[in-house]
């Protein structure tokens, strides 16, 4: 006798890389949305092979820190990421991003092919149009490079230290300025 064995068809995921300072803070808002499979605190963009945290905070490798995040295309968009992206950072800061200072802080979208890129500066061209002359987007968008996990008590901060998280954020002025930043972006031209 023969069984026919149906196999459940697996969700093929895809993944992006953010940079938007601090990675703890850029683990959460990503978790939030349905469709995310996981977010990975890590470094990309620069030129030293196996970089550590200490090595990147120095700011002598070149790499950001990054959040990578693996989604699911069928239930969130690559469009729907970058307006997560746009709306946790300070796309007008070219020192970091809040009181982390440092080419390793900067924020950035790190494309791996044409479409991302094409979708990537669209999304900025739209909002610097919604800003109109009031001020610029210096954050940039790049070719994505080699991803490297970082260490293991990095990942998932937020969920495993709340407290020191919460103060974190709170004493580096995220909070307060993302509410500046949307002001500036809702406000009239």
């Amino acid at each position: 006798m023969l069984y026919s064995i149906s196999l459940p068809l697996f969700a093929t995921t895809d993944s992006v890389i953010f940079a938007g300072g601090c990675f703890w803070c850029m683990e959460l808002p990503f978790d939030k949305l349905d469709g995310v499979v996981r977010t990975t605190s890590g470094y990309s963009g620069g030129h030293t092979e196996n970089p550590t945290y200490k090595s990147t905070s120095s700011g002598t490798t070149g790499h950001y820190e990054v959040v990578e995040i693996e989604y699911d295309p069928a239930k969130v968009s690559y469009e729907k990421l970058l307006d997560v992206f746009w709306k946790n950072i300070d796309p007008f800061d070219d020192k970091g991003q809040f009181c982390d200072k440092g080419p390793q802080y900067r924020a950035a979208i790190f494309t791996k092919n044409d479409e991302e890129k094409k979708l990537a500066i669209k999304s900025k061209e739209a909002l610097q149009k919604k800003l109109g002359n009031k001020v610029t987007i210096i954050t940039e968008v790049l070719p994505a490079k080699k991803f490297y996990a970082a260490e293991d008590y990095h990942q998932n901060y937020y969920q495993k230290n709340p407290l020191r998280y919460k103060y974190y954020r709170y004493g580096c002025g995220r909070d307060n300025r993302l509410k500046q930043v949307e002001k500036i972006v809702n406000s009239e031209n």
